[in-house]
C-alpha cells in the first residue's frame, strides 16, 4: 500500500467537534439525551405531513434557490429575499461566510469559550481564530473583543445567548461593540437560540443589520423550531454579501424534505411558540431549583444551563449518566439541556447529590 497524499496542515491541526453523545439504553433505567440543545418535543403534525410529501420528489434535485423558502422567510422577517442565504444549519452558513471573506493569516475575533465550531470553520479557511475570554460571569466582554480587533480582522463573531454558557447580549452592548468594528469587518451575530430570550433588553441583531450594511444575523429552525434532524439555518445579510455568501455554497445543499418542513414550521410557528414557552418555564424552574441548592449557574437565556464545574466536570458527567441523563461536558463546565420534566428532575437530583463547589 502507498502513502496517501497528505492534506493540508491546517486539516492537521482542526480541533475536534464533539458531539453531544445519547445515552447508552440500560435495562431498567430510563435515560435522557441532554447533552445536544435538542428540542424535546416530536414535529407537529403538519410539519411532518409536509416533510413525508416531499419524499414523493426525491427523485428530483431540490431547489437550489430555495426560493420559497426565501419568500416565507423574506414575508416573516420584513427583509427581502435577496438578503438571504441558506444552508445545511447556520454552522455550515458561518463556514461559506468565512470562505468568502478571510484568506490565509486573516482574523476572526469570537468569545471563548464560545460555540466550539467557530474555531474549526475559521481554521479551515487558513485564518486565525482570536480568542477572547469570557467575563467571570460567562458573558462576552465587548471591550476586550473591540480591543482585539486589529488591521487583520476580517470577521468579529458574537454568540447570543451564548452556547454553551447561557447569558445573552443587550441590545446596548452589541450596538456599542459594533459601533467600534471597523466598517469594513463583517459583525456575524449568532442567535441560534433567539426564541427563548426573554431578556427585556436583549440585543436584537435584525435591528442593527437594518441600518449596518457589515452585520449579518445568522438563525436556525434547528432549536425552537425543532428541525435539528434537516438542518435548517440562514443568514440576513445585505445583499452584496448574502450573495457572496451564497456563492460558496455547496450546490442543492438544503434538501426538498428540509426546505418543506422549514416553511410548514414557519407556517406553523405560534404552536411552536407555545412549545417554546413550556421550555422556557421548564429552563426557569431548572435554574431557580439549582441556584436554591447553592450552584453559581449564569442567566441563561438559552435552552440550557451551564454548570461551571471545572475539574470536577467529568464525574459530574459520570454521575449524571449513571442516573441515566447524558450532559455534555466541557473543560471547564458542564452544559445541560432542557429536556422533558422527567429528565430534567432526575438531573436535579444529581446536582443536589453531587453539590456545588
Amino acid at each position: 500500500m502507498t502513502t496517501p497524499p497528505r492534506p493540508r496542515q491546517v486539516i492537521a491541526d482542526l480541533p475536534a467537534y464533539v458531539p453531544g453523545r445519547p445515552p447508552a439504553a440500560r435495562p431498567g433505567v430510563r435515560t435522557y439525551k441532554l447533552s445536544s440543545n435538542e428540542n424535546p418535543y416530536p414535529p407537529l403534525p403538519g410539519i411532518e405531513k409536509a416533510a413525508t410529501e416531499a419524499l414523493g420528489t426525491l427523485n428530483r434535485y431540490p431547489d437550489m434557490g430555495c426560493t420559497a423558502l426565501y419568500a416565507a422567510l423574506a414575508d416573516r422577517l420584513g427583509v427581502g429575499a435577496d438578503e438571504l442565504a441558506a444552508g445545511t444549519g447556520s454552522v455550515a452558513v458561518l463556514y461559506h461566510l468565512l470562505q468568502a471573506y478571510c484568506d490565509p493569516g486573516d482574523e476572526v475575533v469570537h468569545a471563548w469559550r464560545s460555540f466550539e465550531a467557530y474555531p474549526i470553520a475559521v481554521t479551515v479557511t487558513g485564518a486565525r481564530s482570536v480568542r477572547v475570554p469570557l467575563t467571570s460571569g460567562a458573558e462576552h466582554d465587548v471591550a476586550a473583543m473591540a480591543a482585539a480587533v486589529t488591521d487583520r480582522t476580517k470577521v468579529v463573531v458574537v454568540c447570543t445567548p451564548n452556547n454553551p454558557t447561557g447569558p445573552a447580549l443587550t441590545h446596548d452592548e452589541l450596538t456599542w461593540l459594533v459601533e467600534r468594528v471597523p466598517e469594513h469587518v463583517l459583525v456575524v451575530v449568532d442567535e441560534a437560540y433567539r426564541e427563548f430570550v426573554r431578556l427585556p433588553s436583549a440585543a436584537d441583531g435584525l435591528a442593527l443589520q437594518r441600518t449596518r450594511a457589515n452585520v449579518v444575523v445568522m438563525r436556525t429552525l434547528a432549536k425552537a423550531y425543532g428541525l435539528a434532524g434537516l438542518r435548517v439555518g440562514y443568514a440576513v445579510a445585505h445583499p452584496e454579501v448574502a450573495a457572496a455568501v451564497r456563492a460558496c455554497a455547496l450546490p442543492f445543499g438544503v434538501s426538498s424534505v428540509a426546505q418543506a418542513a422549514a416553511i410548514a414550521a414557519l407556517d406553523h410557528e405560534p404552536e411552536l411558540m407555545e412549545r417554546v414557552e413550556a421550555i422556557v418555564a421548564e429552563r426557569d424552574r431548572v435554574l431557580a431549583t439549582l441556584r436554591a441548592q447553592g450552584w453559581a449557574v449564569p442567566d441563561t437565556q438559552a435552552n440550557f444551563v451551564w454548570l461551571p464545574l471545572g475539574e470536577r466536570t467529568p464525574a459530574f458527567a459520570a454521575a449524571a449518566e449513571e442516573a441515566g441523563v447524558v450532559v455534555r461536558p466541557f473543560p471547564e463546565g458542564a452544559r445541560v439541556s432542557i429536556g422533558e420534566p422527567a429528565g430534567n428532575d432526575v438531573l436535579l437530583d444529581v446536582a443536589a447529590r453531587f453539590g456545588p463547589v
